[in-house]
């Protein structure tokens, strides 16, 4: 590229970390992510493995240090491993840690793959272990391969965190099991808010669950202690005496939103730079990549990213209110 000077916005925040999406498509249906009869986006409109890799390095020369491939599901993206074969070439080269986070159903059949080219961590969503409840959640009768996939993580030598939304009447009586059974087979654990992006099939608020709530709770049970422990993203941690320490997480958009620190920013898979998650500030990489000077104004388009990069979100979840963005998490990138 013909500019490499690091991407630093209006509020002097370093961007280092990219969370790259490389589909909106998902193999569940997840109740609180998207309607059952989902839209997906047409192929042509996607970004091909070749214009992602060009982001990615482009992004790296720029000090993106962090790359977490995301979704819809990144493992259901056909020849998905070829993108992580390549970018992860960079890794110890500009390029620090390559990451994912998926839904595990695909996850037993690349776990070695994904090790063999440098992944060492992945974020799994998963919200019950309970067989009813996640056919329920996720419309689909999949959470045997989640754990199985879970399980292939692991004996590949891939450390796990578990991704959890906390949701009101449905799992919250199951969350204390959730955190001992991931911390008993050595996986770090984060719980969410559900977030208002995209129409779904219901109202959110009907299971919205403040997490200092539930933190309330779980300080009755266990000890909680404060860490300073970070993976450069959102999530504030701590340990638990009693679980032999294990990690515990909090992503708290809604009662505490995490954006002093924000050093994100996302792609979607058609190419669009979305400066915040909460946020409809845009650029359009997908046009400065297929333009007649793709580098200059792929240059250009960045530094404009940087200009329009808000301090912080405005999510908020009511009873009839319309979502904070109307497109999907699984559009912009979860």
């Amino acid at each position: 590229m013909s500019c490499s000077k690091p991407l630093v916005d209006a509020f002097n925040r370093r961007i280092s970390y990219l969370r790259l999406s490389v589909t909106d498509r998902c193999d569940l249906r997840c109740t609180y992510c998207m309607p059952e009869l989902m839209k997906f986006l047409p192929k042509k409109e996607v970004l091909s493995l070749e214009e992602l890799h060009k982001l990615g390095l482009a992004f790296i020369e720029r000090g993106i240090t962090k790359i977490r491939l995301t979704g819809g599901e990144p493992l259901v993206r056909r020849d998905v491993i070829q993108l992580v074969q390549a970018l992860g070439r960079k890794l110890g080269d500009g390029l620090e840690e390559l990451t994912l986070t998926t839904n595990g159903t695909q996850l037993a059949d690349h776990a070695d793959d994904l090790a063999a080219v440098g992944v060492r961590r992945i974020n799994v969503s998963l919200d019950t272990m309970d067989g009813e409840l996640f056919q329920q959640l996720a419309r689909r009768d999949r959470l045997v391969q989640v754990l199985q996939g879970i399980a292939a993580a692991k004996e590949a030598g891939i450390k796990v965190k578990i991704n959890t939304v906390a949701l009101k009447g449905l799992n919250e009586d199951e969350i204390p099991f959730l955190v001992e059974w991931a911390h008993a087979n050595g996986h770090d654990m984060t719980l969410i808010e559900v977030m208002p992006l995209g129409e779904v099939d219901g109202e959110r608020v009907d299971h919205y669950l403040p997490l200092p709530a539930i933190r309330e709770r779980l300080e009755k049970k266990w000890t909680l202690e404060e860490s300073d422990y970070r993976t450069g993203g959102p999530s504030r941690y701590v340990t638990i005496r009693e679980t032999g320490g294990g990690r515990l997480g909090f992503i708290t958009p809604l009662t505490n939103n995490f954006c002093a620190s924000c050093n994100r920013i996302r792609v979607t898979a058609t190419g669009q730079l979305y400066a915040c998650l909460g946020g409809s500030e845009m650029v359009d990489l997908r046009g400065a990549l297929r333009s007649d000077n793709p580098d200059a104004n792929l240059a250009a388009a960045l530094d404009e990213a940087m200009r329009i990069k808000p301090e912080r979100h405005h999510f908020e979840i009511a009873e009839g209110a319309a979502p904070a963005q109307p497109r999907h998490m699984s559009v912009t990138g979860g």
